[in-house]
């Protein structure tokens, strides 16, 4: 029987047999590998459609709050556009830098110098209302939205893409809706730049323990403490 006429309790088995065969080991190595890519890529491989829409339909998947559906997703590959998004990510990155008298990282630098050859570049955008200036107005509507991009860098680790999480441009929203025809309303919020790792090894990174940043029914209350 098809899924059309399985109706709900086929549905809920479905489900359920799903839950069963969850490969855990290569879920959590996913999630756990899941890093910034900015060198080790093939420029030159193209990244194909149908595995962009692949690994959309998957971030969709993402748990969204009262603004529904609102994420939009627009992929670029245009060499032009792509040159143009470029310029602006070098120029709010140098901005940055100088305003917080930071240095340029190399791996940054090489991701800046190479970022108008990247195969793909997927803007996460929302249709949502604005969020308010409230602290649980922002944190309810970046949260409807910042999860489907986790999901879609997890869903495009997964296929052995490299990205790497890039929030600069959200700093020049009129400038950036201006090259691709985005509507006043709509916000960007993330670009992942998008291509296939090349010799890249991807691995835990050193991280606190959980019990070194987690507290229990208090805060700085440690379990045994």
């Amino acid at each position: 029987m098809g899924l059309a006429g399985a109706g709900l309790d086929g549905l809920d088995e479905l489900n359920d047999m799903a839950l069963e065969t969850i490969d855990l080991e290569s879920v959590d190595r996913v999630l756990a590998t899941a890093r910034s890519v900015r060198r080790k890529l093939d420029f030159e491989r193209e990244v194909p459609r149908e595995v962009i829409l692949e690994c959309i339909d998957i971030a969709t998947q993402a748990p969204t709050g009262l603004g529904g559906e609102s994420w939009r997703f627009v992929v670029v590959m245009d060499p032009a556009k792509k040159q143009a998004v470029a310029r602006i990510y070098g120029q709010v990155l140098e901005e940055l830098a100088q305003a917080r008298g930071v240095t340029i990282k190399p791996t940054q630098q090489a991701l800046v110098a190479r970022l108008h050859e990247i195969p793909a570049m997927i803007l996460v955008c929302t249709t949502a209302e604005g969020p308010s200036e409230e602290i649980a107005g922002q944190v309810a509507y970046y949260g409807s939205i910042l999860p489907a991009a986790w999901s879609l860098m997890l869903a495009l680790r997964a296929r052995d893409l490299g990205a790497t999480w890039t929030t600069l441009l959200s700093s020049r929203q009129a400038e950036v809706a201006e090259i691709f025809g985005i509507p006043e309303q709509v916000v960007n919020t993330v670009m992942l730049p998008v291509g296939y790792t090349k010799g890249a090894v991807l691995k835990k990174a050193e991280r606190l323990a959980a019990e070194h940043v987690t507290f229990w029914d208090g805060w700085d209350s440690r379990d045994g403490d």
